[in-house]
């Protein structure tokens, strides 16, 4: 049995069929660490997995089976008797008459929050009441939360600037000599780091964030805004246009832009069937392409 270690599973099957010469039907296989991609750049592990040819003897064999219960080993009489008797007891009796307990809201996925802070979606009514806090202690009590995040970090960061961008919207910005390494490679670090800022920012304060990273944000709503500008003189002639395909925050930045732009329009995401986004601008607003 020999033990292979690489950044993701599928080098690690590489280096296992080059290793053995052979085809992975070929091998068997077991992962004894799943890679870990950590958040900027912390907590990162490799995929290591132990292989050995199916021909060979294998250890895995060796290794005393789980017992497994078959319907047999069940008697179905002895434990209906006993959750019988069971329920006889006091307190279950209580129990049954207790009403259900409400079903738990589901949290909403990643991407959806992610999008909440660029207004991608119409917002929905929040029940939560959030009682607002001076403005000048909201900026207090954030900036030293975001100082004493990043007070053992690595990364050569100058002050962090905390402000109010309007009065529903909190500006932070990160510059310095090594900020730049907090965008990350397509922004994935830039990304991670929104979506934990805007967690925390907006259920303890109810504000919206607008994040800059080494002017990360501005290159980008440059660079778009560039590319949106023939865009707008078709919709004015046409009523309709479809972006190309965007990555990342472009399709957020695109999609406020076209929104501010065409305020009487149907301006939304939408994704094609390889998984690409792209915003759709139709002549009436309806929910439909």
């Amino acid at each position: 049995m020999k033990k292979f270690e690489a950044k993701t599973l599928e080098e690690a099957y590489e280096l296992a069929k080059s290793e053995f010469k052979c085809s992975i039907t070929n091998l068997e296989i077991e992962v004894d660490q799943q890679p870990r991609k950590g958040f900027l750049g912390l907590g990162r592990k490799s995929a290591i997995i132990r292989v050995i040819e199916k021909n060979s003897k294998s250890e895995f064999e060796k290794r005393p089976k789980e017992k497994h219960f078959r319907k047999k080993d069940i008697k179905i009489e002895d434990v209906s008797e006993k959750i019988e008797n069971a329920c006889n007891h006091k307190s279950c009796k209580e129990t049954k008459t207790k009403k259900p307990l409400n079903k738990v809201t589901k949290v909403s996925e990643k991407e959806k929050i992610f999008d909440n802070f660029y207004e991608v979606e119409e917002k929905e009514q929040i029940s939560q009441i959030i009682i607002r806090k001076d403005s000048d202690e909201i900026l207090t009590e954030v900036k030293k939360g975001i100082d004493s995040l990043f007070s053992n970090t690595c990364y050569e960061i100058d002050d962090i600037k905390v402000e109010f961008y309007d009065e529903e919207t909190l500006y932070i910005e990160f510059t310095g000599e090594d900020s730049a390494l907090l965008i990350g490679k397509e922004g994935y670090r830039y990304k991670a780091l929104s979506y934990i800022l805007f967690n925390w920012i907006n259920e303890k304060y109810g504000l919206m964030l607008r994040l800059e990273v080494a002017q990360f944000l501005k290159n980008q709503e440059e660079a778009i805004y560039n590319y949106l500008e023939p865009a707008i003189e078709t919709i004015k002639e046409k009523g309709s246009f479809k972006t190309k395909p965007l990555d990342g925050i472009l399709v957020h930045i695109a999609l406020k832009r076209l929104r501010d732009e065409f305020p009487n329009k149907y301006v939304a995401v939408k994704t094609n069937v390889r998984g690409d986004r792209y915003v759709l601008v139709n002549e009436y607003r309806s929910k439909e392409e």
